[in-house]
């Protein structure tokens, strides 16, 4: 059973888009902070009454993100 629940932020257009690499969620957010909140409210929404074993997850896992920085030239 997997502990933790690995996401992927990285810069769109205009949002940041977090991804989720186990389960089905996607959202966004207009700045990081408002993005890792946006994430954290949609994976308790889609685990909310149901049983995290049918994905392999141990209850509460821990949600862990990776953040894409975007290359800055000079």
């Amino acid at each position: 059973m997997q502990q933790t629940i690995k996401a992927f932020i990285h810069k769109g257009d205009s949002h940041y888009v977090a991804e989720c690499l186990e389960i089905n969620v996607v959202t966004q957010g207009r700045t990081l902070d408002e993005t890792v909140a946006n994430l954290q409210e949609a994976v308790e929404l889609h685990l909310a009454g149901e049983d995290v074993a049918d994905y392999g997850l141990v209850p509460d896992p821990t949600l862990l993100v990776t953040i894409e920085l975007g290359s800055r030239v000079a």
